[in-house]
């Protein structure tokens, strides 16, 4: 395979193709092996959807519907952008009996477009608008999948994890934030094993990147004074706007940033290094070569030392959530929270402003009670299986389909140690318990 992105080489036979993916799924799903001709990007996502728990012949859950799921997609940004969708991809999707498809970053669809009949077909399967199609719900799929990897891929007839969608081809492309980076959702092209083509990958990116280019010119316009923002949440690596330039940081350098914009009047030496190591034997030498490099990649004039301190003020969506939570504006903090602060740092001063802004951010949620807001957070990687949450929002929103998911999270953490969900000996975390982000127990286990 020349593009491991692309589903179908051209020139490929697609019943061959399937035949060999149908008998591969089966393989895994009873033995729990990748047979070599699947690709590694489907045979990664196999894995990642049978550990959060994802049977072969699932289904997915509709979460919003009529009034909650109109007032969601009117505010959502990528509104902005679906008459942009609809001319570039509508006609072809209508022509050619597939679907348009858009959804947010959670994986939920938010506009399911197209041929009538394709539509009807695929709302047998809940391919529908408030359906979460995330990979963590449904296992493979293109749109889940494209959020989850943040890449544009394809997905061909039994490289879907559920069975009941193997009949479907899809690709799609994650939509960005063109100020951020951050992923806003994915667009999509559903339908028949035609699409399997490098032709339809590329097309729908293209109307992604388009689409980003379009959110880019409606953004309001900057600020003549430029003020250094620093993006931290739900990332491993920070990303610093300044200067007209947009700089991805080294782990250790994204954790001096932000522990120096939370202190703008700057931390010692001593400070910094108790901050920032565990490990007691590193030594001052190591980190003041750490801060000559960080130096050089900001350039002259933005880190100053003794104390080491930034030079102007840095913006730090660390302190917007924060801010908001104070200003009592829950929706607008939970809006803010792209998840865990640096997710995989273990610095000693990180850590604990990762577990506090986290434990901020979840008890006001359980204190508003607002079922669409605690939904987003157990539906986010990071509160998958938050207890707490999913409690609040039994209690808020007591449909089905949560009070199942409580019940089985409940079952679960009530099991013996090193025993999973499904009886079995557990041997790895879930992949969505975030660094910070522990699960609670129920009283009296």
């Amino acid at each position: 395979m020349t593009d491991p992105w692309v589903a179908l080489e051209p020139g490929a036979d697609p019943g061959e193709r399937v035949r060999v993916l149908r008998r591969a799924h089966e393989t895994f799903t009873a033995a729990g092996t990748v047979p070599r001709p699947v690709r590694t990007v489907v045979a990664d996502s196999w894995r990642r959807s049978a550990r959060a728990g994802v049977g072969p012949d699932g289904a997915a859950r509709v979460e919003l519907s009529d009034g909650d799921l109109g007032a969601y997609r009117a505010e959502h940004p990528l509104a902005a952008v679906m008459p942009l969708f609809r001319e570039l991809l509508g006609t072809f999707a209508a022509d050619g009996e597939h679907l348009l498809a858009v959804c947010d970053a959670h994986g939920r669809l938010l506009w399911v477009e197209g041929h009538p009949a394709t539509r009807r077909k695929a709302g047998r399967m809940n391919f529908v608008p408030g359906a979460r199609w995330a990979e963590s719900e449904v296992g493979t799929n293109a749109p889940g999948t494209a959020v989850a990897v943040d890449r544009p891929v394809q997905v061909f007839a039994a490289e879907h994890f559920i069975r009941r969608v193997q009949p479907w081809t899809c690709a799609a492309a994650p939509v960005h934030d063109p100020r951020t980076g951050r992923v806003l959702g994915a667009v999509d092209i559903t339908g028949g094993d035609g699409l399997a083509h490098p032709h339809s990958l590329g097309f729908v990116q293209a109307v992604a990147r388009a689409a980003e280019s379009h959110l880019a010119l409606l953004a309001p316009p900057q600020p003549q004074v430029d003020t250094p923002e620093l993006t931290a949440l739900g990332r491993d690596e920070a990303l610093l706007c300044t200067g007209g330039r947009r700089l991805r940081l080294s782990r250790r350098h994204s954790e001096i940033l932000v522990l120096l914009a939370g202190h703008p009047e700057g931390l010692s030496g001593d400070e910094l290094l108790c901050a920032l190591y565990e490990d007691e034997s590193v030594t001052p030498v190591t980190l003041r070569a750490e801060l000559a490099r960080l130096r050089g990649v900001l350039g002259p004039g933005l880190l100053a030392s003794r104390p080491y301190r930034l030079t102007v003020p840095v913006t730090c969506d660390v302190a917007v959530v924060a801010r908001r939570l104070a200003a009592g504006s829950v929706t607008g903090a939970a809006a803010a929270y792209a998840g865990p602060l640096l997710p995989a740092s273990q610095a000693p001063a990180v850590v604990r402003m990762r577990e506090r802004l986290a434990d901020e951010v979840r008890a006001a949620l359980i204190a508003r009670g607002d079922p669409d807001l605690l939904a987003d957070w157990v539906h986010a990687a990071w509160g998958e299986e938050d207890l707490d949450v999913w409690r609040a929002l039994a209690a808020a929103r007591p449909t089905a389909a949560v009070r199942a998911r409580l019940a089985a999270l409940e079952a679960e953490l009530a099991a013996p140690a090193g025993w999973d969900r499904a009886g079995r000996a557990a041997g790895t975390r879930h992949p969505a318990a975030w660094p910070g982000m522990p699960r609670t127990r129920p009283a009296g286990v």
